[in-house]
């Protein structure tokens, strides 16, 4: 048998007035998803255990079986093996956000977590130059995807309060600022990076040309080096990914997983859908599990947009889950499942249980009469329990 996960990251989300109290699940056209719900098991996933923070890092993880409470060691350090970059133990990873933070009333506020989502090719440049002015023996910045990169504290210290700069949009910064034993260190090269940035020729480029300049990086998600038993001797499996952001290739590397680039991933709304398909059904030729992960819901519901959102969700349904459904074989599973839900109210994580949708092709219908929303009900599992039901049919 061949099993199929599709993650549509930050799917879930509230009852929207805009949309007649109806989520952007329930309003979009998903005949697919709405199919396999309807036809096949249902149920809900606790993807982020109590006490732990509601974002892909620990949903992720839940989602390729991998309880956090025993192996979660911080976000940073699993996009850092995802990137390829060695880690000492003594070594932590901080994400690196490339932003715009700008005035407002109540003092500095954060007006774009993405730094006008810039480039790769962009951003590549101003790391080199933060690298050029910043780095040392301890400190090293590391090109990610887009606003997304890594910082390397060699001997650094972890357990310091810092936010994610997608929670605080539109707020003041001065609260959510690193705090604790370390944070010196880590908001002195947050503000150091503003005078590396000021006059930066990307920024004079992009300011030319209509575009909000990257004025900062943010430090967040630090995490010492993770480590995962490899998911073939878990759970028997022979696995491969499809992914853009550096999160998900480096859980999936972690889990021992085949994951290769794919051309037009690119981890934002503009991602090629029908890419991310086509990579999947050649890796699954040589593969028993192919996990297919979305970030463009995710986006949305950051950047605030109900139509984007559903647009993703409907993108998801047609140009990823139906070409899998058409051109794979009799007797392949397939799995529907959110991360967590990224309200667009919030704009930003939430925990919550969220559903997931069993389906096997050529199987025999089991008949729920739902459709793929935040109001199936059914039996509520852990992600492991979630992984083990769907490839052994039981918890």
């Amino acid at each position: 048998m061949k099993y199929i996960v599709i993650i549509g990251d930050g799917m879930a989300d509230f009852p929207i007035d805009e949309l007649g109290g109806k989520t952007p699940l329930m309003a979009s056209r998903k005949p697919n998803m709405d199919m396999m719900a309807r036809e096949g098991r249902v149920g809900r996933v606790n993807t982020v255990p109590d006490g732990f923070p509601p974002g892909s890092d620990v949903a992720g993880m839940s989602i390729f079986g991998y309880d956090p409470a025993r192996y979660y060691a911080g976000r940073a350090s699993i996009e850092a093996f995802g990137m390829g970059i060695p880690m000492c133990p003594d070594d932590v990873a901080y994400r690196c956000n490339l932003v715009h933070i700008g005035p407002g009333s109540d003092g500095e506020v954060m007006v774009d977590y993405s730094g006008g989502h810039i480039s790769t090719d962009e951003a590549d440049v101003i790391i080199k130059a933060l690298n050029a002015k910043l780095g040392d023996d301890a400190i090293k910045f590391h090109t990610g995807v887009g606003y997304r990169h890594i910082m390397i504290w060699r001997g650094g210290i972890s357990n310091l309060s810092t936010t994610p700069p997608h929670d605080i949009t539109g707020q003041p910064i001065a609260a959510y600022l690193p705090s604790g034993k370390g944070s010196e260190t880590v908001r002195g090269l947050m503000e150091a990076s503003r005078e590396v940035l000021a006059s930066h020729e990307i920024n004079r480029k992009r300011i030319d040309s209509g575009k909000a300049p990257v004025n900062s990086i943010w430090l967040w998600g630090q995490g010492t080096r993770t480590n995962l038993p490899p998911f073939g001797k878990k759970f028997g499996l022979k696995g491969a990914a499809v992914c853009a952001v550096d999160l998900i290739r480096g859980l999936s590397r972690l889990a021992g997983f085949d994951t290769p680039v794919v051309a037009g991933a690119t981890g934002y709304l503009d991602t090629d859908y029908g890419a991310k398909a086509r990579a999947a059904l050649e890796l699954i030729k040589d593969n028993d599990i192919v996990y297919i992960h979305i970030e463009a819901p995710d986006e949305a519901s950051h950047n605030g947009s109900i139509p984007d959102k559903i647009e993703a969700i409907e993108r998801i349904d047609r140009d990823v889950l139906g070409p899998l459904l058409e051109k794979s074989g009799d007797g392949t599973r397939f799995l529907i499942v959110t991360d967590h839900a990224t309200p667009i109210s919030m704009r930003t994580h939430f925990a919550v249980p969220v559903p997931f949708a069993i389906f096997e092709k050529g199987g025999s219908p089991e008949g729920s009469g739902r459709s793929y929303d935040e109001n199936i009900n059914g039996v509520t599992v852990t992600g492991e329990e979630m992984v083990r039901l769907f490839i052994g049919g039981q918890k």
